[in-house]
C-alpha cells in the first residue's frame, strides 16, 4: 500500500510539472477562472444594461418630463432628447435601441381621459434587449402616468398590499447568479480538459510506453492524473471564488466554503474520470475537442445551471440525475446562495460520490483495455 501511494504521488507530481511546462493550458486556466468569470457575471445578456434610448418629447409637459426622468442607468443610458426627424436615421445607424415618441398635448389628453398613444420604436435585431426592454418600458411609462394621475402610487387601487421579499438575493443583482454559475461551469470544463489532455499528451509524446515498463499499475496511473488535475482546478476555483467573485465583484457567499470545496472535490473525482475515459476514446486532441462538444454542452445546458430543470420534460429531468453536474449545481446553489448545511446537501454529496465511483470504474476498465492494446 505504501509503495502504491508513493507511485501515485510521484506520477501526480510528474503531471503537475508537465502542466507547468504547457503555457497554453496555463493561460486557459487563468483566463477561465478570472476574465471568463468576471465577464459572465457583469454582462448578463438577458437583462438590460445601459440600453441606448432616445426620447422625442413633443409635449414638453410635467408628465412628459416625468417620463423622461424615469429612464436612467444602469438599465438605460441617459436618454437622448431628439426631434422626430432624427428617429429613423438614429435607428438605422444603430445608435438607439429604443426611441420613445411622446405626442403633443399628451398630458392634456391623459387628464381628459382620452387615452392618447405613445409610440415606441425598437431595434429588434438586438434580441435580448428588445424583448425584455419593450415590456419594461411599457410598464415604466404606465406606472408614471398612473402615479401622475393619482398623485401618488397605488391610490384608489386594490386594498391588498403585496409585500415582496426576495430571499438569498435581496437586490435582485444578476451579478450574484452569473459569477457563481460561471465558476461551476468552469470547474466542469477544466477538469475534463486537463485530465483528458494529460493522457493524450503522453500518448502523442510516447511517454505512455515508458509507463508500461515501469512497476506501476493502470489504477495508479489514472489515480495520479485524477488527483493532480483535480488539485489544479480546486486551487484555481478557490482563488477565483475569493478574489474574483467575493472581492472584485463584491458577491457575498452565504454558506460554508469548506463544505462547498468538499463537494467540488467529489465532482472533480467524477469529471476527471470522465475526461480520462474520453481521452481513451479519442485518438488526438482535435477528436477530443469534438467529443467534448458532444459531452460538455449537454452537461452544462441540461444540468439546471442555465435553464431551470422544472422547465424540462420529466423524462429528461430523470435522465440528467445521473450527471454529476446536475447534482453539483443543486449542491453549489444550496451552499453558496442559500447557506445550506450538511443536513440539506448530504443527498447531493452521496450522489456525486456514487456517480464518481461508477465513472472511475468505467474509465479504469477502458484505460486498462487501451494500455493492453498498446502493449
Amino acid at each position: 500500500m505504501r509503495r502504491s501511494l508513493a507511485n501515485i504521488y510521484r506520477l501526480g507530481v510528474k503531471e503537475l510539472w508537465s502542466l507547468w511546462r504547457d503555457p497554453v493550458m496555463l493561460v486557459l486556466i487563468v483566463f477561465s477562472f478570472t476574465v471568463s468569470v468576471y465577464t459572465a457575471a457583469t454582462s448578463v445578456p438577458e437583462t438590460l444594461n445601459n440600453a441606448p434610448i432616445a426620447i422625442v418629447d413633443e409635449d414638453q409637459s410635467p408628465l412628459s418630463q416625468r417620463i423622461v426622468a424615469a429612464f436612467y442607468p444602469p438599465m438605460f443610458s441617459t436618454p437622448a432628447l431628439i426631434d422626430l426627424a432624427s428617429v429613423d436615421p438614429g435607428m438605422d445607424a444603430g445608435i438607439y435601441t429604443f426611441a420613445l415618441v411622446i405626442p403633443p398635448n399628451f398630458q392634456r389628453d391623459v387628464l381628459a381621459g382620452r387615452a392618447p398613444q405613445i409610440q415606441l420604436n425598437t431595434d429588434a435585431t438586438r434580441m435580448t434587449q428588445a424583448f425584455s426592454g419593450s415590456g419594461y418600458i411599457q410598464q415604466l411609462v404606465l406606472a408614471e402616468v398612473q402615479e401622475f394621475v393619482q398623485r401618488h402610487r397605488g391610490a384608489g387601487g386594490s386594498t391588498v398590499d403585496l409585500a415582496l421579499r426576495a430571499r438569498f438575493n435581496p437586490t435582485l443583482d444578476k451579478t450574484w447568479f452569473g459569477g457563481l454559475s460561471q465558476i461551476i461551469n468552469q470547474i466542469t470544463m477544466l477538469s475534463i480538459v486537463l485530465s483528458g489532455a494529460a493522457l493524450i499528451r503522453e500518448r502523442e509524446h510516447g511517454t505512455v510506453e515508458h509507463l508500461l515498463v515501469m512497476p506501476v499499475t493502470p489504477a495508479e496511473i489514472m489515480l495520479a492524473k485524477v488527483w493532480a488535475m483535480s488539485l489544479v482546478v480546486l486551487l484555481a476555483s478557490t482563488l477565483s471564488l475569493n478574489v474574483v467573485v467575493r472581492w472584485a465583484l463584491g458577491v457575498p457567499v452565504a454558506g460554508s466554503l469548506p463544505l462547498f470545496f468538499l463537494g467540488t472535490a467529489l465532482l472533480l473525482f467524477a469529471t476527471t474520470s470522465l475526461g480520462v475515459f474520453m481521452a481513451t476514446v479519442a485518438r488526438n486532441m482535435p477528436q477530443f475537442g469534438m467529443l467534448m462538444v458532444l459531452v460538455l454542452l449537454p452537461l452544462q445546458m441540461l444540468s439546471g445551471g442555465q435553464t431551470p430543470r422544472e422547465s424540462m420534460p420529466d423524462w429528461l429531468q430523470d435522465v440528467m440525475l445521473v450527471a454529476p453536474t446536475t447534482q453539483f449545481v443543486q449542491f453549489g446553489r444550496a451552499i453558496l446562495f442559500r447557506g445550506a448545511g450538511l443536513d440539506v446537501v448530504w443527498v447531493q454529496l452521496l450522489a456525486m460520490a456514487l456517480i464518481g465511483a461508477a465513472l472511475f470504474a468505467l474509465s479504469l476498465a477502458r484505460f486498462r483495455k487501451t494500455i493492453s492494446q498498446m502493449a
